[in-house]
């Protein structure tokens, strides 16, 4: 996936195309600025046009394939024109992302190796199409933002993240292509599930939050998934308690999952909540828990007179 941003110059028409971008940082839903330069030659460049497209690797719907550059989103910005020989022409852009658009940052960071480029597609007579790519660097809306923060407090810990071909089923999407975002699972959930996959699907007024549960005993052969579904809106999303929120989603999720599996020995109800809104306990009493004191009992310790 070559991001220079600059395409091979055309040996027969010596014209070549740089994409610049004002801010290559944005998010879903928003406008991507940027200008694209086309240079001239010895000779006039007819073009027939100029598009701008969203590119990533993604898997395919066939789990045996390999990975493959998947253009998921396109737009034309500009339509017949001719750069004079020796002259260069400037098309300005604001590039609408799809709500859809998969973050690939999180706290500042690349989520796992995930990227995505803007590609220039320049159409020249009598057909040649010059492609250049720069990079782009989507960060989540607020909204997914709080629940990937929620997860982390949570205890979990992302082990993967990719994109992947392919509709989900009775989920209204217009990309061709999902984020599937991959957890370790935090200590007080295990048990009842050993995997999740974090999905969304969004639109200007919320997301639909999808939580896929896989339980996999590899010795036993024994696997069994669930599905469950959550929306949330953008509208308030600063005022939520978030991390109460992700925990009551996982812990109905994995209460239906488990009740699916009722007849398996690990498909027990988790019945603690992991958000805890009480007040600290009082502090241990000299001679007792971690550490203890001179002469006490220390770990565990009882602090007595060994009498």
């Amino acid at each position: 996936m070559r991001l220079t941003g600059v395409s091979a110059q055309s040996g027969w028409t010596g014209l070549s195309v740089t994409t610049t971008l004002t801010n290559p940082s944005t998010r879903p839903g928003l406008r991507l600025p940027g200008r694209v330069t086309l240079a001239a030659g010895g000779e006039d460049v007819p073009v027939r046009h100029v598009r701008l497209g969203l590119v990533a690797q993604a898997e395919p719907e066939d789990p045996g394939s390999p990975r493959r550059l998947v253009q998921y989103h396109q737009v034309p910005i500009a339509g017949r024109f001719v750069v004079p020989a020796g002259r260069r022409r400037a098309v300005d852009f604001a590039l609408p992302l799809p709500w859809e658009t998969p973050p690939t940052i999180f706290g500042g960071v690349p989520l796992m190796g995930l990227r995505t480029g803007l590609r220039t597609e320049v159409s020249v007579d009598p057909d040649l199409d010059q492609g250049a790519m720069v990079p782009v660097f989507v960060h989540p809306l607020p909204t997914q933002q709080h629940i990937l923060a929620a997860l982390e407090t949570l205890g979990f810990v992302l082990r993967q993240a990719g994109l992947q071909q392919g509709r989900l089923p009775g989920v209204e999407q217009t990309l061709p292509l999902h984020e599937r975002l991959g957890y370790w699972v935090a200590p007080l959930y295990a048990g009842p599930i050993t995997e999740l996959e974090l999905i969304f699907v969004t639109n200007a007024a919320g997301l639909e939050v999808l939580l896929w549960l896989d339980r996999r005993l590899s010795l036993a052969g024994v696997t069994h998934q669930s599905i469950s579904r959550f929306r949330v809106w953008h509208a308030g999303q600063d005022r939520r308690d978030w991390v109460a929120t992700v925990d009551g989603w996982l812990r109905h999720a994995i209460n239906r999952h488990a009740a699916a599996a009722a007849h398996a020995d690990w498909s027990g109800a988790i019945r603690e909540s992991a958000h805890v809104s009480r007040h600290p306990d009082e502090p241990v009493a000299p001679g007792y828990g971690l550490g203890g004191t001179a002469g006490g009992g220390g770990i565990g310790g009882g602090g007595g007179d060994g009498t």
